[in-house]
């Protein structure tokens, strides 16, 4: 008769390999040379970092709201914790600066969300500034509004699949580049004979 005694559990932890597989593909995705060539992010170590962030926040939207959801976003969270420490650590940055570090990226997670989450709710338009200002240093408008195009469609791509599909590490990201201007297509022209 343990049933009474159900709410002292801990809450069930999703499996590593899907955390990994998780963040294997928002890396992945983040390391599109789409990004860095054709919509100026800057192929830096901040430049791939705010992408990951970008990446980070469109999968962490998608699943807060899943049963367990708030469990495998803190796994998740954690695991993205994980490799910037190892990333600081493998640049050579040392064992008293990291925790500083770790606190700056933190803090940069942490705006970035809000101010994502506030530019989606009030559109395109203010979406395209917040990843302006956060991802292309304040430049390059009209590669900020494929960006955003690109986060937007995103976002509806993951909506799209339910929560077995997100939670399990099947879903994909949608191509960064579909066909727009200045936005070359995903699949190769086909030439009739």
């Amino acid at each position: 008769m343990l049933w009474p005694f159900n709410h002292f559990w801990k809450p069930r932890m999703p499996p590593r390999g899907t955390i990994e597989a998780i963040y294997g593909m928002i890396v992945t995705q983040a390391r599109e040379p789409v990004f860095y060539r054709d919509l100026g992010v800057p192929d830096t170590v901040n430049g791939r970092f705010d992408l990951l962030l970008l990446h980070l926040w469109l999968v962490l939207r998608r699943i807060r709201p899943i049963a367990d959801g708030a469990e495998v976003a803190q796994a998740l969270f954690d695991r993205f914790c994980d490799d910037m420490d190892a990333n600081l650590r493998e640049m050579g940055v040392g064992d008293l600066a990291v925790p500083k570090r770790m606190r700056a990226f933190g803090e940069a997670f942490y705006g970035r969300m809000a101010a994502y989450d506030t530019a989606l709710a009030e559109g395109e338009a203010r979406l395209a500034q917040a990843l302006c200002k956060n991802i292309l240093n304040g430049k390059k408008i009209e590669q900020a509004r494929q960006l955003a195009s690109y986060a937007i469609a995103a976002n509806a791509a993951l909506a799209t699949f339910d929560d077995a599909t997100v939670s399990g590490a099947s879903f994909r990201f949608p191509s960064p580049g579909f066909p727009s201007p200045g936005f070359p297509s995903p699949l190769p022209e086909v030439v009739q004979p």
